[in-house]
């Protein structure tokens, strides 16, 4: 009888560990995606400086970069930009081509190097002179410029934080309508952040001296953080 009994309470207890993912799927959940989102004044920005040179021969088009890139970095030593905030972002020496339609076929009219440098500043209130810095020593281009924050990190955590708070009150508030209240937290998960890095600016400068100092006026910018949640659904019981 003994053995009976015990071989019931196994089949029991497998029946239960079958069952139970199910039971658990089906329980009422609130299901929320929520947003955070902290404004911020940015206080660094990056740009795009370009040297470039066309030549018949690659080595000419190579010598006259090379000659405009050491000019720029002079230029950024001046302005207070070091060399580890002004690497070198790309490097391409390239061939030409030119259809020619009585040839019926592209011919090679010499060749272009290029080179690009990512200049970080840290201090906004200098950006102007450093750009004017970089187009009056040779640059050929400056480009995109783009701003963000040193307190990104601390910024994002209150984003993060305040998104769990929104999806927390419409979760009750959703809960509420639907007969119940919300419960514990069953899961949460972030989206990756977005900081949103308007306006940028895109700028094409030729390298001409100008008596009016470059002005620079970044607007704020917003860090967002979208997470998805699922709460547990408590009804409340029927009258």
């Amino acid at each position: 009888m003994k053995k009976k009994l015990l071989v019931c309470t196994l089949c029991l207890s497998a029946v239960w560990s079958t069952l139970s993912p199910a039971v658990y799927a089906e329980e009422s959940q609130v299901v929320v995606s929520a947003t955070g989102r902290v404004s911020v004044k940015p206080d660094m920005a990056k740009f795009g400086v370009v040297a470039k040179s066309d030549a018949i021969t690659a080595d000419k088009a190579a010598a006259e970069t090379a000659e405009k890139y050491r000019a720029v970095q002079k230029s950024l030593r001046t302005a207070g930009i070091s060399l580890e905030d002004s690497p070198t972002q790309s490097y391409t020496v390239a061939p030409q081509w030119e259809w020619d339609p009585s040839k019926g076929k592209s011919v090679l009219k010499g060749y272009s190097a290029r080179h690009t440098i990512m200049v970080k500043v840290s201090n906004l209130e200098k950006i102007g002179r450093v750009i004017d810095a970089v187009v009056q020593g040779g640059a050929d281009e400056v480009q995109s410029i783009s701003f963000s924050s040193s307190h990104y990190d601390a910024l994002r955590k209150e984003a993060l934080a305040q998104a769990v708070e929104n999806a927390r009150g419409d979760a009750g508030i959703m809960a509420k309508a639907a007969g119940g209240r919300a419960g514990q937290l069953i899961e949460v998960s972030v989206n990756q952040p977005t900081y949103s890095d308007h306006p940028q600016m895109a700028m094409a400068m030729r390298a001409a001296p100008s008596p009016v100092p470059t002005e620079i006026a970044p607007a704020e910018q917003d860090i967002v953080v979208t997470i998805n949640s699922r709460w547990r659904f408590i009804a409340f019981p029927a009258r």
